[in-house]
């Protein structure tokens, strides 16, 4: 069953297309990785299927509804989350209430309640926070949940910032480089709780990493970007032995 269709989107800047005509389908539960050398517009692709951009062609297709065009909102609503290249978490804010925020986006309650306290205010409260809990478990981060976000080391930031995005529901996370700055065991710990979060949650994932060898160990298919076209798309072992791809990590 496909979670994501994506049909020939594009977008240029001053005349100079960052991304052309691009289309992938991932099925559900599926873990996709997307790699290409610097500048392959990679995280410009990240930017039209949140809504950050609007494509100028194309179409996108989230479990079947077409989001083209759609606020940045209204795709999280939808069911697409994402974390990005430079950590963006609410940095006076504590681990705990960086997840309840995340939370918040399917927990409501009414203004009124909020405003005076009511009792439903609390349940719901103490319901969210249960909640986080158990997230920030999955991430070995519940003995931080005091901490403020911005005392966390770097690593451990990294994971903050997709249990955040988790806890907004997704049927489909997107991950930017979330081993960026990480050392390697940082690095095989994450995809490890990655393969875990895919595993429990029964979410779709679509993970960006310039690193190939990383994203061949974790992902079922690869979809190489350069120059903001498609240069391979299939399994891991034919897209890391074709010759277009090592010219262009290789810079020959």
């Amino acid at each position: 069953m496909e979670m994501l269709s994506v049909k020939n989107i594009g977008i240029s800047f001053g005349g100079l297309h960052a991304v052309d005509s691009f289309s992938i389908t991932i099925n559900k539960g599926e873990l996709y990785g997307l790699i290409g050398p610097n500048g392959a517009g990679k995280t410009t692709v990240f930017n039209l299927l949140t809504g950050v951009y609007k494509p100028d062609m194309g179409q996108i297709f989230l479990d079947g509804k077409n989001i083209t065009g759609l606020s940045t909102i209204e795709i999280n609503k939808a069911g697409i989350a994402r974390t990005f290249q430079n950590i963006r978490l609410f940095k006076n804010m504590s681990v705990l209430d960086n997840v309840k925020c995340g939370l918040h986006n399917n927990n409501k309650y009414s203004s009124l309640a909020g405003i005076l306290r009511l009792p439903s205010y609390f349940k719901k409260e103490k319901d969210m926070t249960k909640q986080a809990y158990a997230i920030l478990k999955v991430f070995d981060l519940d003995k931080d949940a005091k901490i403020l976000s911005a005392n966390l080391p770097y690593g451990k930031q990294r994971k903050l910032e997709i249990a955040r995005a988790l806890a907004t529901d997704p049927k489909l996370l997107l991950l930017d480089e979330p081993a960026a700055g990480m050392n390697p065991s940082e690095t095989e710990e994450l995809m490890d709780t990655i393969r875990l979060v895919r595993e429990k949650y029964d979410v779709t994932i679509l993970l960006i990493e310039h690193d190939m060898k990383l994203v061949a160990g974790i992902c079922e298919k690869i979809f190489v970007l350069n120059f903001g076209i498609e240069l391979a798309n299939g399994l891991p072992q034919d897209v890391l032995n074709n010759p277009e791809v090592i010219k262009a990590y290789l810079g020959e």
